[in-house]
């Protein structure tokens, strides 16, 4: 996507996946404000949010879906993709624990069971001195060097590629990551075949690794793309790391040559400041050319905890985004829209979303492209009614523009869209797409 206005749904603090109905409102919401593409969860906590055949038959039919939603049938995947097309929202389901199985908690009653998990497909990621359990800000981790567990998360991302109308695949801070500290005999005896076995912060070692996980990175594009051919569409790939500096350090993450493999990257530039904000992406681009660049839409911290994004930190966030050349922003996550009240829904659809151009995607070009369409004229044809604002529909528009004596930009803002019949940007939202 050339244009990326994106929001992460959570089935954490968030109550968008306890029933369709919520489900359908929220994407209701995100289409009227001028978002154009969700990433819901769908790998947390040791389960799919999706009814997922290879987990059966890796662990039994207990695993079929998280148990949440496998007593009433529900696949709130499925009902995700359906509301989202209704309203030509893109979906691009994001694997959030991706290599982590499961969060240590004394609440979490799915724990104890999943070490049972991990230790039975001897799985279960271990430090360098071998005994102790790789666990990282409290989440336990598989062994992300293991070619076996590599083969099963491409085996779920895959399977949710073949089985869903989904527009691609979203890897994590987890995915693909192993945290420094992780160990692996074979891929150490394969760095060092002889001679002291490495320390977890030795320079080559840690790249040694990190380009395991670039190659596993690959090998997933590869096979998601294949399954896009075979669908005969375009599976986007996107990924959300750390910050480049620090996911490298911390937890192998090469993102700066992820940027040659992927499609789009959200660096989780989550900061409490604007401040802080600006010098995440100042750290985060620094040395990175055009090209890489254009693929960022970096993650914009709106809610968490007793923490939610005001009104001047939102507006100079996504005005700095537009300055450094990003394609645009995902925000974490959804409730922040919305909770305690709407007032960063209505600050971005009133001012930070309230122009369509060229290059933009998702439901406000269908709209502008609809009304142009049902003017009649031939000057005022978009061209297909495709969600996609093309050098085709900026021409119509411009004519448009000329015909009623408005500024001819060839952007669609408040003026243009009263002389299309559409007093206000809240009757926009609300426009039907079909």
């Amino acid at each position: 996507m050339k244009k990326v206005r994106g929001v992460w749904l959570t089935n954490v603090a968030s109550d968008v996946y306890n029933s369709k109905a919520n489900i359908d409102s929220a994407i209701e919401l995100l289409a009227k404000t001028g978002f154009n593409v969700v990433f819901p969860v769908v790998w947390n906590k040791g389960f799919t949010l999706y009814k997922s055949e290879v987990m059966r038959r890796h662990f039994g039919d207990d695993f079929i879906i998280d148990p949440a939603y496998q007593a009433t049938g529900r696949d709130p995947l499925a009902e995700l993709v359906e509301a989202s097309k209704k309203f030509k929202l893109k979906v691009i389901p994001w694997f959030e624990y991706g290599f982590a199985s499961s969060h240590i908690s004394l609440s979490d009653a799915n724990t104890i069971e999943l070490r049972k998990i991990l230790k039975q497909k001897n799985w279960a990621a271990v430090k360098h001195d071998k005994t102790t359990p790789l666990i990282d800000n409290d989440f336990e981790w598989m062994n992300a060097l293991n070619p076996e567990v590599q083969a099963f998360m491409i085996e779920l991302i895959v399977e949710v590629a073949h089985n869903y109308d989904i527009d691609g695949i979203q890897g994590d801070d987890r995915l693909p990551a192993f945290p420094v500290e992780g160990f692996d005999q074979d891929a150490a005896k394969r760095f060092r075949p002889s001679g002291p076995e490495p320390i977890a912060t030795d320079p080559d070692w840690m790249r040694f690794r990190a380009d395991i996980l670039t190659k596993f990175l690959g090998e997933l594009c590869n096979q998601v793309r294949a399954v896009g051919t075979s669908k005969g569409k375009k599976l986007l790939i996107s990924m959300a790391p750390h910050p480049r500096d620090f996911g490298f350090r911390k937890y192998l993450q090469d993102t700066k040559a992820w940027l040659n493999l992927v499609d789009m990257m959200h660096p989780q530039l989550y900061q409490r400041t604007f401040t802080a904000y600006k010098a995440s992406v100042d750290q985060e681009v620094s040395g990175l050319l055009p090209n890489q660049i254009a693929k960022i839409s970096p993650g914009v911290l709106m809610r968490i905890g007793d923490f939610t994004i005001d009104k001047k930190y939102l507006s100079d966030a996504v005005t700095l985004n537009r300055n450094t050349s990003f394609s645009g922003e995902v925000f974490f996550f959804y409730e922040g829209l919305t909770k305690p009240d709407d007032l960063r829904a209505t600050t971005l659809r009133d001012s930070l979303y309230s122009v369509i151009k060229l290059a933009d995607e998702g439901p406000d070009v269908f709209k502008v492209q609809k009304l142009l369409k049902d003017l009649g004229k031939p000057k005022f044809d978009p061209g297909d009614v495709d969600g996609i604002f093309g050098t085709k529909t900026e021409t119509a528009v411009k004519n448009f523009q000329t015909d009623q004596s408005l500024t001819v930009d060839g952007k669609v803002g408040a003026n243009t869209l009263k002389k299309l019949g559409v007093l206000s940007l809240a009757q926009f939202g609300s426009l039907p797409i079909a």
